[in-house]
């Protein structure tokens, strides 16, 4: 059983920057490719990235991409991501989650095995 506990969330101004971090414990960390998606109020959950378990290989939405960059650290068992240049649209509780030797473009949230509770972003005009 892996637990994901995310933070760094929080209200910035457009054009601001902020940097999430997702801890993983409870299972091998590098077995995991690890996502990040976002749900904005009467939304579905959206794929935003995600980094294969092995590093290396990331994928993005296209909304994102050019802003946003994901990395892990496997010694610390921590995924981040770093969000420049935000936008209002960007608003939404964001989760970080976990697949199991996951193939890095899988943006559907139903193949990830673990998620955490999420943390708020909130980006004002």
């Amino acid at each position: 059983q892996v637990q994901l506990v995310e933070s760094g969330g929080g209200l910035v101004q457009a054009g601001g920057s902020l940097r999430l971090s997702c801890a993983a414990s409870g299972g091998t960390f590098t077995s995991y490719t690890m996502g990040w998606f976002r749900q904005a109020p009467g939304k579905e959950r959206q794929f935003v990235a995600n980094i294969k378990y092995s590093g290396g290989s990331t994928y993005y939405a296209d909304s994102v991409k050019g802003r946003f960059t994901i990395s892990r650290d496997n010694a610390k068992n921590t995924v981040y991501l770093q969000m420049n240049s935000l936008k209002p649209e960007d608003t939404a509780v964001y989760y970080c989650a976990a697949y199991l030797f996951g193939v890095v473009a899988t943006t559907r949230p139903s193949k990830y095995n673990y998620w955490g509770q999420g943390t708020q972003v909130t980006v004002s005009s």
